[in-house]
């Protein structure tokens, strides 16, 4: 039984399921630790995989869904930064707007563009590198690349700073709206990105709420990680192995309705804390006015 289970195959399968965890996570810890919520990443993957089988379907070219993909997340990031930097809303408020946003337009552009409520016709999917797509390779590349740049770069100092005392951070010459803005218009690419490897890279076509919560739980994979890339990259591959278990278990015969709780078992875990106290970034959620410092 033990054999059936674990296998190589298993091992490339929890990659592919960690890929859209690890970017959107990897994301999410971006905007937060410039200090802004993003509890929006759902939306901004979802988003992402349609845009992404839009833009293939019209073009016939996959590359440029992912380029689609990323847009449409950053449009829908930009969209949360300004609610949140520039008019100061509560930021878990408009993250949850534009995952329900998200939600609906993709359904209601689907209907328009497709003429179908489901599914959207099948589109060119992203080549096959060796043993995995493109975006799985990007994904690994980007927890060792954010990290040396969140902690041995001039810019990571300076996101780090005002995701902790902004009005400091401000004293010493730092643009705290402008980082917080591109720090969130990052994170929303990102997450848009991931909605392609959904799409594109895992499937080729859209699927009316195909990320399927996975932006909770890439959320949920960030503040396991303690809002750090390795951290974040092992929580994403714990999530992924969970995913790929559940579907592997569900291969040998075990009911369904029981098996795919399992990742979203393992999410509850990681956000009850038991795997230990997480400790935000201190301005994490608090609007900043330049006025009031």
């Amino acid at each position: 039984m033990l054999d059936i289970l674990l296998d190589i195959s298993l091992i490339y399968a929890t990659f592919r399921a960690a890929t859209p965890l690890i970017i959107t996570a990897i994301g999410g810890l971006i905007a937060e630790r410039s200090g802004i919520i993003n509890i929006a990443l759902e939306g901004k993957m979802l988003m992402g995989a349609f845009a992404a089988v839009v833009v293939s379907y019209y073009t016939g070219n996959p590359w440029l869904g992912v380029i689609g993909a990323i847009v449409a997340g950053g449009v829908m990031a930009l969209i949360h930064g300004i609610v949140s930097i520039k008019y100061k809303a509560n930021q878990v408020v408009s993250g949850t707007a534009i995952n329900i946003l998200a939600g609906g337009l993709t359904v209601f552009l689907l209907q328009i563009m497709f003429g179908v409520a489901g599914t959207s016709p099948q589109v060119r999917k992203l080549p096959t590198w060796g043993i995995f797509h493109p975006i799985v390779y990007f994904a690994i590349a980007l927890v060792g690349i954010t990290h040396l740049v969140l902690y041995y770069t001039p810019w990571g100092l300076r996101v780090r700073a005002i995701g902790e005392h902004p009005s400091a951070a401000d004293t010493v010459g730092i643009n705290v709206i402008r980082m917080r803005y591109i720090c969130v218009v990052i994170s929303g690419m990102l997450a848009g990105l991931a909605g392609a490897a959904l799409s594109l890279g895992d499937l080729n076509v859209f699927v009316k709420g195909m990320t399927a919560g996975r932006g909770f739980i890439s959320l949920a994979a960030m503040i396991f990680g303690k809002w750090t890339p390795i951290g974040a990259f092992g929580a994403s591959l714990l999530f992924g192995f969970a995913d790929a278990l559940q579907m592997r278990l569900q291969g040998i015969g075990v009911p369904s309705q029981l098996v795919q709780m399992i990742p979203y078992i393992f999410t509850m875990v990681a956000l009850a804390g038991f795997v230990g106290k997480s400790t935000p970034p201190a301005a994490l959620g608090q609007a900043y006015d330049k006025a009031k410092r």
